[in-house]
C-alpha cells in the first residue's frame, strides 16, 4: 500500500543500483534495482503503491498486469504493522493469484513503541506464507527477507486460497470455476483468480475471457443468487466483507493490543494541532515560508554565490590560457561566452534547487504532505478543485513535468484536466533561477520578498483560472476527498538523499543536454549573421529576430531585443532565459557577485530598471510552459 515504507525498503534492498523510467504506454513510474544474496543477484521491480488489485486506477492495472503477465518469481508484499487490518486486504488479493508471496511486516519498531505484540509465526501459519518482521528504516531483517523471497522462488505458494472466504462465497466461487475453467486455461488467465474476479464483477477479466452467451447466462444466474443471499447489497461488497471476515480472524489470533484503550497515539496528538480548524492553514503557510527563507535567504544565496565564484574563476583562467595556446577567438568565445556563461549560469542555482527538493522530501517522508492535502481540501473546493489537486500543484514548485504526471491520481477526468491547466502557473525550480537573478540585482534587501511574490502571484492566477474553468464547466461533479493520513515518522536519511540526488541528476542532465544545446544555438545566432562572424553580436541573426519582436514586448516594459530573444529561447527550458541573457548581454557568470554587479550595470545603462525586472519575472511566470511540459500535457 502507499505509505507502508515501500520506497525505504526498495532503497535498502537495491542501494544506488536503480533504474527509473515509465511503464510502456503509461506515465506511471517504473523502478528497477539489483539486490544481492551472497553471490546471487536479483532484479527487484518496484510496483506502484496501491490499495487493491481492483481496476480503478492506472497504478492498479500496472501492478496487476505485471504480476499476471510477467509472472515474477516471488512477490514481496509490504504491510504496515501499525495498520494491519487494512493492509492485509491487498495481501488477500495477492494470495488469490496463487503466486509465491512473502509478507514483509514493516514498522515493527513503531508497534513495540505502542506496546502491541504481533506473533509473526502465528500470522504465517494463518496465511500460509512466510512472514518476516522488518524495519526498513533501520535495515532490520532485510537479509532475512531476501532469503525468504529466494526460498519462495523455489518453494512456491503454500496457501489454499479457498480458505479466504466464508462457506457460501466458497461454494459459489467453485461453481463459477467449474463453468469457466477450460475457458480461462485457453486464455492463459489463472482460473481460481478469474472465478473470484467474475464473481466480484471485474470488467477486464470478463473482456479477457470473452465468454460465450450460454456460459455468460449461467454466470449471471450464479451472481444473482449470490447477491440475493444477503442484505449487504452488491457482489463487490459481499466479496470485500468475506475477505475482511477472514482478516479479522487472522488479526485477532496474531495481534495483542497494548497501551490504554482510547488513548491518543503520537500521530493523533500532533494532528490535534496540525489539522486544527483554525491553526492548520497558518501553520502550513509558516512551514512553506520557512522552506523558502532557508532556500532563498542568506544560506541558499551563500551556497549559490560559492558555485558562481567558482564558475567565474574558471572563465577568467580559461580565456587567457586558451589564447596563450593559440586557440581561435571564435572557439574561445564559444567556450567562455557560450558554454561557461550559459550552462555555468544555470549550475549556480543547483544548491538552492537541491535545498528545495530536500525540504519537499522531508515533508513527504514524514507524513505531513497528506495532511497538507487534507487541510487544503476545503479551500481548494471553493475554486472547483479537490484537495488531492494540492499534491500535484505543490509538486509543481519543484518541476511541472512530474507534477502533471501526479495528476493521474485524481479519479475524475475533468479534475485531471483542470489540474493540468493550472499547475503550470506554479513556479517551478527552472523559473526560480530567473527570480533569484533579477530580484537580487534590482531589489537588494527585498530580493526574497520579490521572489516570494512570484509564487503568490502564480497561486492567485491558478485559482482565478480554476474558478473560470469551474464556472464554464456545465457538468459539475462532486468528488469528495478520501486520503490516508499515515503515521508520522522520522524521515529516512537514505530515502531523502536518493530522492534529492535523483532530482539533482535530472537537473544536471538537463543542463548537459537541453540547456547546453540551447546555449550553443543562442551563441551561434548572436555571433553569426548575414555578414558572417560578428563578435559584437549586434549584426547576428539573434539581433535581427530580436529587433523584429521588440514592438510586441515593448508595451510590457520588455522592449529590448536581447530580452525578446532570451524569452523565445526560454520555451525550450525556462533556465535558458538566464543563460541566454548572460550570453546576449556579454556577461560572464552573471550569478557571481561580480558578474551580477556587471549585469545590473549593463541593464541599467539601457534603461532596464526594477519595474522592468518585475515585469520580466511575471512574464516568465505566466507565458508558455517549457517544451517538456507541453509534451507531458499532450501525452
Amino acid at each position: 500500500n502507499p505509505n507502508c515504507g515501500k520506497t525505504t525498503l526498495f532503497n535498502a534492498l537495491t542501494g544506488s543500483n536503480q533504474y527509473v523510467g515509465n511503464w510502456p504506454g503509461v506515465t506511471v513510474e517504473k523502478k528497477e534495482g539489483e539486490a544481492r544474496l551472497g553471490d546471487a543477484a536479483f532484479t527487484v521491480v518496484d510496483l506502484p503503491g496501491i490499495y487493491s488489485l481492483s481496476p480503478y486506477s492506472m497504478e492498479e492495472l500496472v501492478a496487476r498486469k505485471f504480476i499476471i503477465e510477467e509472472r515474477p518469481d516471488a512477490i514481496i508484499d509490504i504491510v504496515d504493522a501499525t495498520n494491519l487490518e487494512r493492509n492485509l486486504y491487498l495481501t488477500m488479493q495477492l494470495l488469490e493469484l496463487e503466486r509465491p508471496v512473502v509478507l514483509a511486516v514493516n514498522f515493527m519498531d513503531e508497534v513495540e513503541k505502542k506496546g502491541d505484540v504481533i506473533d509473526c509465526g502465528r500470522l504465517a501459519a494463518s496465511l500460509g506464507v512466510p512472514v518476516v518482521p522488518i524495519s526498513a528504516r533501520d535495515n532490520m531483517n532485510i537479509d532475512l527477507l531476501v532469503e525468504e523471497a529466494h526460498r519462495q522462488m523455489h518453494t512456491g505458494l503454500t496457501v489454499e486460497p479457498d480458505d479466504l472466504y466464508d462457506d457460501f462465497t466458497h461454494a459459489v466461487h467453485h461453481r463459477i470455476s467449474e463453468i469457466i475453467h477450460d475457458r480461462a486455461y485457453e486464455k492463459g488467465v489463472p482460473a481460481h483468480w478469474a472465478s473470484i474476479k467474475l464473481l466480484e464483477g471485474d470488467a477486464i477479466v470478463e473482456k479477457a475471457l470473452n465468454l460465450p452467451p450460454d456460459i455468460r447466462k449461467r454466470l449471471d444466474a450464479l451472481v444473482a443468487e449470490y447477491e440475493n443471499s444477503s442484505d449487504l447489497g452488491d457482489r463487490e461488497t459481499l466479496i470485500a466483507d468475506s475477505r475482511y471476515q477472514y482478516i479479522q480472524k487472522v488479526v485477532s489470533a496474531s495481534v495483542v493490543r497494548g497501551g490504554v484503550p482510547g488513548e491518543l497515539t503520537f500521530s493523533e496528538k500532533i494532528d490535534q494541532v496540525v489539522t486544527h480548524r483554525i491553526f492548520a492553514i497558518p501553520l502550513f503557510l509558516c512551514t512553506m515560508l520557512v522552506m523558502f527563507v532557508v532556500t532563498f535567504g542568506p544560506f541558499g544565496s551563500w551556497l549559490s554565490d560559492g558555485v558562481g565564484a567558482g564558475m567565474d574563476a574558471l572563465a577568467r583562467w580559461l580565456a587567457p590560457t586558451l589564447a596563450g595556446l593559440g586557440v581561435s577567438p571564435v572557439l574561445i568565445s564559444l567556450v567562455c561566452d557560450g558554454i561557461i556563461a550559459g550552462v555555468g549560469g544555470v549550475l549556480t542555482f543547483l544548491p538552492q534547487i537541491a535545498l528545495l527538493f530536500f525540504f519537499l522530501s522531508l515533508l513527504e517522508d514524514s507524513g505531513y504532505m497528506s495532511r497538507a492535502a487534507f487541510i487544503m481540501d476545503r479551500a481548494l473546493r471553493r475554486f472547483g478543485l479537490s484537495g488531492k489537486a494540492f499534491i500535484p500543484m505543490l509538486m509543481g514548485f519543484g518541476c511541472t513535468v512530474p507534477a502533471l504526471m501526479a495528476s493521474r491520481a485524481l479519479e475524475s477526468k475533468r479534475d485531471r484536466y483542470k489540474v493540468m491547466l493550472v499547475t503550470p502557473f506554479m513556479s517551478c525550480n527552472a523559473r526560480l533561477t530567473i527570480y533569484i537573478l533579477f530580484s537580487e540585482m534590482f531589489f537588494g534587501s527585498y530580493a526574497m520578498l520579490a521572489a516570494y511574490s512570484m509564487y503568490l502571484i502564480g497561486i492567485v492566477v491558478a485559482m482565478l483560472v480554476s474558478v473560470a474553468l469551474h464556472l464554464l464547466d456545465r457538468k459539475r461533479e462532486v468528488n469528495y476527498l478520501l486520503i490516508e493520513l499515515p503515521e508520522y515518522k522520522m524521515p529516512d536519511a537514505r530515502t531523502v538523499a536518493i530522492y534529492v540526488w535523483d532530482k539533482v541528476k535530472d537537473y544536471l542532465g538537463k543542463a548537459g543536454s537541453t540547456i547546453f544545446l540551447a546555449t550553443l544555438l543562442i551563441w551561434f545566432l548572436l555571433n553569426f549573421g548575414p555578414q558572417g562572424y560578428d563578435p559584437g553580436m549586434s549584426g547576428g541573426f539573434g539581433a535581427v529576430i530580436g529587433r523584429w519582436l521588440v514592438p510586441f514586448f515593448a508595451p510590457i516594459g520588455l522592449g529590448f531585443w536581447q530580452i525578446a530573444v532570451a524569452l523565445i529561447a526560454g520555451i525550450s527550458a525556462k533556465e535558458v532565459v538566464v543563460s541566454s541573457c548572460a550570453v546576449l548581454f556579454g556577461v560572464v557568470n552573471a550569478n557571481s557577485p561580480a558578474g551580477m554587479a556587471q549585469f545590473a550595470q549593463v541593464l541599467s545603462g539601457i534603461g532596464f530598471g526594477p519595474l522592468n525586472a518585475f515585469c520580466l519575472m511575471v512574464f516568465c511566470l505566466l507565458y508558455v510552459p517549457c517544451a517538456a511540459t507541453l509534451a507531458t500535457i499532450k501525452k
